[in-house]
Order: structure tokens, then sequence, then C-alpha cells
């Protein structure tokens, strides 16, 4: 996955070879888009409004720290949120309630993670509709709903949608699936209600042409081993040592940069997005450094000295204003009228 996506970076051989598979799926995306806009399909209101942060990319935009955030923003404007996901790389199927000891291997390992350091209610299901629907019916205090990706599942109406795109990567070459990064072409993003730029480190903001457009900048935080989460670091208070840094993130050249930024010294090694560790992956006597996502597989088998690093998420001035006044336009099962963002990029 990892070449295939830098692959995806430019359109050169490999993407051009599979250039022809990839009008297919444009053409059979874009007449499923058309089905729901005219009324063909119908999207299903589950009582409650719905978020949905998601991608019109494959793969690293980072948006799962940004739901972990909007939780707990929600939280803090009195809001009871619940989370629903696909689950994707578990094997779990039909609706399954995610709990504090759930396996990532069959919930999926965002998830797993989002229920670890959000500590609200999350129902994985590939039907979002049906997930939905679960986790109200399990959970009936919770008044609004985050999608953990579902861009592209015009099923769930939803009544914010935000696309989180990756200021480093952009849309890659701009090509659709599987020649290209694309779920949906460029013109979704003006048919949003924001997208969100995540900035790590000195990548600037890209120009979009979407009609609202806020940035958030991920930035490293603490540090904490994996067999005591509780005691916590900074990153520039780890010892200099022969660190492994792993990972198995749909772009792990954020996270490296990230480390560099710190001035760490480490070996890097990249696993394939969603990859499921084992034992023998690392090594136990190690000093290994890891995200948090790929923490959650590892926490059964951790060695003594391999440590996750939590990421902060800062948004711009403003955006939780505008996404606060959103909310308060939408009931249980109307949309109302879109709000003006700002251009910044």
């Amino acid at each position: 996955m990892f070449s295939l996506q830098h692959a995806w970076t430019r359109r050169g051989v490999l993407a051009v070879l599979l250039l022809p598979l990839a009008l297919p799926f444009a053409a059979l995306s874009a007449l499923r888009r058309q089905a729901y806009r005219r009324g063909w399909l119908r999207a299903v209101a589950v009582g409650v409004p719905v978020i949905v942060v998601g991608n019109i990319t494959a793969g690293g935009s980072g948006k799962t720290p940004l739901v972990i955030w909007l939780v707990a923003w929600l939280r803090g404007q009195g809001f009871r949120p619940g989370v629903v996901s696909r689950g994707y790389g578990g094997s779990a199927r039909g609706c399954v309630d995610v709990e504090d000891d759930s396996d990532p291997a069959v919930v999926g390992d965002e998830p797993a993670l989002i229920r670890h350091k959000a500590g609200v209610p999350v129902v994985v299901g590939r039907d979002r509709v049906a997930a939905a629907r679960t986790l109200l019916e399990r959970h009936p205090g919770i008044d609004v709903i985050v999608s953990d990706d579902g861009l592209q599942h015009y099923r769930l109406r939803r009544d914010v949608e935000l696309a989180v795109v990756d200021a480093a990567s952009g849309l890659g070459n701009g090509w659709p699936l599987p020649a290209g990064p694309l779920r949906e072409p460029p013109a979704r993003l003006r048919e949003v209600d924001a997208v969100v730029q995540v900035v790590r480190g000195a990548a600037p903001p890209r120009r979009l042409g979407a009609r609202a457009a806020w940035r958030v900048d991920y930035r490293p935080g603490q540090a904490y081993r994996l067999r005591t989460p509780h005691e916590k670091r900074a990153l520039r208070e780890l010892p200099q040592r022969d660190w492994l840094a792993a990972t198995g993130i749909g772009r792990p050249h954020g996270f490296f940069a990230m480390l560099d930024a710190q001035g760490l010294r480490y070996r890097p090694r990249a696993f394939a997005d969603h990859h499921a560790f084992r034992p023998q992956d690392l090594p136990a006597d190690g000093a290994v450094l890891m995200t948090e996502k790929d923490a959650v597989k590892c926490r059964a088998f951790a060695g003594p000295d391999w440590w996750a690093i939590e990421l902060d998420v800062a948004p711009e001035a403003g955006f939780t204003r505008w996404l606060l006044a959103r909310l308060k336009q939408q009931d249980a099962g109307a949309r109302g009228p879109r709000e003006e963002g700002h251009e910044e990029f």
C-alpha cells in the first residue's frame, strides 16, 4: 500500500497503467452521487444531528485525530456525542459496540483508538444507518452522532460535512482510484460544509477552491510507555537512544517528519496502513516509538521501552464558532441553510 500511495503522488508509469481501471470507478461513483441528488435513492435521517468527518482521498488524511478532538469539544459544549465507524480492517459483522477492551482486530484500529481516547459510545458497522440506529438504541442519551469517515456513505443523512485534507499530500496526482487517491472528484470539496486542512510542521495549506475552509494544526504531544500509559513526558525529555520508529498508517512520512522536527534520531520502519502488528514485528527489548493508532494494537504484547506519541489538535480561531453556529441551525429532521465560512487559503 505504501508503494501505491507513493505512485499516487505523481502521474507516472504505474498511475498511467492503472488509469483504464480508474475510469469505470469514477463513472460509478458519479452515478451514485447523482442517484442521491435526484432522489432516485433516499438518504435516511436517524433523529439526531449527524456530523460526517471524512475525506475524498484514500487513507491517511488525519480524520481520526480530528474526530477525537471533535468529540471532546462537543462534550465541552454540553452535547452527548456518540461515534459510528465502518471499522475498517476489523472482522466484526453487523453492528458491534466498541468497548475499552475490544480487540482492534475485530472492531478496527481507529474505532478502538476513538473509544480509548474519547471515552464515548462507539458502534462499528458497514451500514452506517444501521450503526447509527444501534448507537441510539443502546445509548439513548446521545444527541449528536459523529461519523468517522462515511463522506461517500450517502444513505446516512448528514447535517454537517467536514472533508479532511492533508496539506502535505493534498489530492495527490488528482486521478481517481486506483490510478490516484481520489474517491470523488475535487469538485466535491465545493459541496461540503467545510474543508479542514491538516497541517503538520512546515507544510503550507493549499488552495482547494472550497467555499468554507479551516486550518487545523497537528503537533506532537506527550509520549508514554505502552505499559504505563498514565506516566507521560514531553518528547524533548525522551533519552537519546537507538530508537526504532515504526508505524502502520496511511502516510508514514508525516509521523517521521514530526520526529525529525523534534530532533529525535531514529531508524524508520513503515508498515502498510492498518497493519495488524504481531509480537515478532518489533524488538521486544528495543526502544520503539509509534503512533497511538498503532499502539492500540500493541498494548497486549508491548515491550518495556515501547512508547506512543500523542497528537495535539489545534484548530484555527473561528472554526469552533463556525461549527457551533452550524449545529444550532440543525434540528432532528431538517437541514438549515448553509452559512458562509471563510476561505483563508
